[in-house]
């Protein structure tokens, strides 16, 4: 029940962070908002680049990503067949 829980609040972490990431991108220009969007390297060069406005965004991907990983490894082994 535990690893539940830490995989889905992970998840939506994971999500609102990626949503907040994309409006900071969009906010600071359209061209960055674009190439976040469709572009992975260019979310990486804005992270840097904009690091003050990205900063709680990336941070609460990361948080998701602690959350998801520890609920994977909490979780019950799956036998492969």
């Amino acid at each position: 029940m535990l690893a539940a829980v830490l995989l889905l609040v992970g998840a939506v972490l994971i999500l609102v962070g990626c949503a907040m990431f994309i409006v900071n991108a969009f906010k600071v220009s359209v061209a960055w908002g674009l190439g976040v969007l469709l572009l992975a390297p260019v979310g990486l060069v804005f992270l840097v680049k904009n690091w003050k406005e990205s900063k709680v965004s990336f941070l609460l991907q990361l948080g998701g990503v602690i959350l998801v990983v520890a609920g994977m490894l909490l979780g019950p082994p799956v036998s492969i067949p």
